[in-house]
């Protein structure tokens, strides 16, 4: 079996995992199967998740897609046209409940027709409502898993987060960050199997981590207040993800299935016009935390 094969086979199968513990811990609605083929070559199997209990809309795509690199999306990734191949496992959740926050989980492999190949894909939390506590326990999550490999990724990955999932227009972060990475090749420290056993690690990450922060915080009262801003952030996420986002930009370009590029897209989101909290409020305090370079190691208890 070929490096892709396998690499395609692991990763059908973490979408598998993840499906099955997030209907478990739902305990109410049940994901969707959309298979689907794209015309040029490939194609991919969407599961989306809608009216939960605890989930009010979740995908966990799959796809292995390959053809021919369109001029533009070869200039954007600077490399001559040629054939491609593409996989990887992608995952947004919107929670119902204000207090449990957005999680975003994509883990990737790209291959081209010369041989040049990479790794690329994070994950990232977009609270609501920032709690030190919870991010300083997530980011503690990631530096365990990335220090197995090398200590240099957790500060290198983190700060690409933290450059990566930014909205200018806004000048704030969109969460508390996480680690994000792309073109990883092998190097003398590092094979490809190692990267490869990396990358998917980060991608069995994200049950557990999503599961514990689903638990702390799914049963915590909340009101219309708390419903309003959850959807004036769900408007961020928006913006980021139509604006600014690489991987939609690339999904677009490439002839990508359309209902899966915008999977991540919440249910509901609102925009009010120069909407300001009140100072001294929970929601003022978030806005001040959405910033980059912040140690939330600092607040692990």
């Amino acid at each position: 079996m070929s490096a892709s094969s396998v690499i395609k086979t692991a990763f059908l199968g973490l979408q598998s995992d993840i499906v099955l513990a997030l209907e478990a811990a739902d305990g109410l609605a049940k994901f969707t199967s959309d298979e689907w083929e794209r015309p040029e070559g490939g194609g991919g199997l969407s599961k989306v998740l809608t009216n939960g209990k605890h989930i009010a809309k979740g995908g966990v795509n799959f796809s292995a897609v390959e053809g021919a690199l369109s001029a533009g999306a070869a200039k954007n990734l600077g490399v001559a046209p040629q054939s491609f191949m593409a996989t990887g496992v992608s995952i947004v959740l919107h929670p119902q409940n204000p207090w449990v926050p957005i999680i975003h989980m994509n883990i990737r492999y790209f291959e081209l027709a010369d041989g040049t190949y990479w790794f690329g894909g994070g994950i990232d939390l977009t609270p609501h409502y920032i709690l030190p506590e919870d991010a300083a326990w997530f980011h503690h999550q990631l530096k365990l898993h990335c220090d197995q490999f090398a200590t240099r990724y957790y500060p290198d990955f983190k700060k690409w987060a933290d450059d990566y999932f930014f909205i200018p227009h806004r000048n704030e972060t969109r969460g508390v960050g996480g680690i994000f990475f792309d073109r990883l090749v092998a190097t003398e420290d590092m094979d490809k199997s190692q990267l490869f056993d990396f990358v998917l690690g980060v991608g069995q990450l994200f049950s557990p981590i999503y599961l514990n922060l689903l638990d702390r915080r799914k049963d915590t009262p909340f009101g219309e207040q708390e419903l309003q801003w959850q959807r004036l952030r769900r408007g961020r996420y928006v913006e980021f993800n139509l604006v600014w986002d690489r991987g939609t930009k690339f999904g677009l370009e490439t002839n990508g299935r359309t209902e899966s590029i915008l999977m991540s897209l919440p249910p509901q989101a609102d925009w009010v016009y120069d909407f300001q909290p009140e100072e001294g409020s929970k929601e003022a305090d978030t806005l001040k935390q959405l910033k980059k370079e912040i140690n939330w190691l600092q607040y692990k208890r």
